[in-house]
């Protein structure tokens, strides 16, 4: 008998007019992203949210992005490499990496992705590894262009089953600050 794994079920939004609760709203329903002020330098996310990555995911990223590399669909072709399988679309890592840490911080309170920089992929992904996420806080400031937003920077990094760093990046996101009370 395998053991199951945990899962963390998603909280209940609170109902929208209780002002005890958080307030990230869109269209009325609670959101659980963390608005500009909220955010602290050096805080970290450990991601409770974990993925096992498919064949049939690699396989259809891969052609949805129109990416034939046969390192990534070609199961006789990567038995001649020197990992000897299919290596997992890197694209797709590093989009699981990121969406795994929405939840616990933009989710809803971002306006949009400003950038990239530092994108790694110190070791390679296999059909079959199970992928977690890590988030730190870098820096935040104020937009000059947008002073009622925030822009922050943050760290991802993404480890399989074995703890080895698969990924990471460091994102800049555009946040939303906290709405000023009606008087």
């Amino acid at each position: 008998m395998t053991a199951r794994r945990k899962v963390m079920p998603l909280q209940a939004a609170p109902a929208p007019n209780d002002q005890s609760t958080k307030t990230n709203t869109w269209k009325g329903e609670a959101m659980a992203g963390l608005y500009f002020e909220e955010f602290e330098v050096g805080r970290e996310f450990h991601h409770e949210f974990s993925r096992t990555v498919t064949e049939m995911d690699n396989t259809m990223f891969s052609l949805l992005t129109m990416n034939p590399q046969p390192l990534h669909i070609d199961a006789h072709f990567s038995e001649t490499t020197e990992f000897g399988q299919r290596l997992f679309n890197s694209l797709y890592t590093l989009g699981i990496m990121i969406g795994m840490s929405v939840y616990d911080t933009t989710l809803g309170t971002t306006i949009g992705n400003l950038g990239m920089t530092d994108v790694k992929f110190p070791k390679p992904v296999f059909h079959g590894d199970t992928l977690k996420a890590h988030t730190k806080i870098i820096s935040k400031r104020i937009s000059k262009s947008r002073p009622t937003q925030g822009i922050v920077e943050f760290e991802h990094t993404a480890t399989n089953q074995r703890g080895e760093v698969v990924a990471s990046c460091r994102r800049t996101g555009l946040m939303h600050c906290k709405p000023q009370a009606k008087v």
